[in-house]
């Protein structure tokens, strides 16, 4: 009778879980939270459905780790298609920075367009998109970062992030246990530190997410990306105690490895934020 339940194949059939369930619930509790606080009626029901979200991402991750660390399901075959998974989650996230730069480099490149406004008659609803920036990109009235100050010293950060974390990687795959913990503690501080910087530099802009159209994209393209930062820190941090626990070994460490590409994705991103929003957009 044993024989008859015995896997004879080298992938994974997910046990049944709750949290699908429980994860799309609280995701629609949080969206109508978000509308409820964008009409002014309280952040109460958004809070509740941010917490949701966040108790089952960590039992949903917990479930997985068991997998990996007790079940041991997680076999070579099962990686491959985790990181088959993984490579589609960051192509989807580049095509979501692509519609912020698109914005950008859409007003910045065509200032004096002019643009029909949806839903209005033929010539009835035209706009001259100088009318909100005076014709010149950026705004007259807009005064930019300087980007070799804060801006600079954020982009030495990220880089050196991403050389701690590849540091960490290689200490991993020759079994340096002490390499990889060091590694993985020197970038979790570097993505604290860079966003502590972040937030200092919006604490002195000269323009805010509603002033203009140029505060709109810069906020939504660099605001996304230092919430990005947030996640893969955070990503890193619980990567930094599985790693001190000793789950991780050099030939399955799929958790590290994805927290670590997350990490490269985002420095590739702030790059680009660099060099075209603050150095040319500037």
């Amino acid at each position: 009778m044993a024989e008859a339940h015995a896997k004879h194949h080298d992938y994974h059939l997910v046990d049944p879980s709750p949290w699908p369930a429980v994860g799309a619930v609280t995701a629609f509790i949080t969206a109508i939270g978000a509308v409820m606080y964008f009409h002014d009626s309280g952040s109460l029901v958004l809070v509740l459905g941010l917490i949701g979200i966040m108790f089952t991402m960590f039992m949903w991750w917990r479930d997985i780790i068991k997998e990996a660390q007790d079940s041991k399901d997680h076999t070579p075959v099962v990686q491959l298609h985790l990181r088959y998974g993984m490579i589609m989650f960051i192509a989807s996230e580049v095509m979501f920075f692509v519609a912020w730069f698109w914005a950008y480099f859409d007003v910045a490149l065509f200032p004096n367009e002019v643009q029909q406004v949806p839903g209005t008659e033929l010539l009835t609803g035209l706009v001259e998109r100088n009318e909100v920036t005076g014709g010149q990109w950026p705004p007259a009235d807009i005064k930019t970062f300087n980007p070799w100050d804060l801006p600079l010293v954020n982009t030495l950060i990220l880089l050196t992030s991403g050389t701690t974390v590849t540091w960490a990687h290689h200490s991993l795959l020759k079994n340096d246990r002490k390499g990889l913990i060091w590694g993985l503690f020197f970038t979790v501080v570097l993505g604290i530190l860079f966003t502590a910087l972040q937030a200092y530099e919006y604490s002195h802009a000269g323009f805010s997410f509603a002033d203009n159209i140029y505060g709109a994209t810069f906020y939504m393209a660099t605001g996304f990306h230092g919430f990005h930062v947030i996640v893969g820190t955070i990503c890193l941090a619980v990567m930094l105690f599985r790693a001190m626990a000793g789950h991780f070994t050099p030939k399955q460490h799929f958790g590290f490895e994805a927290a670590a590409w997350y990490w490269h994705f985002v420095d590739v991103v702030w790059l680009f934020l660099f060099a075209c929003i603050y150095v040319w957009g500037a």
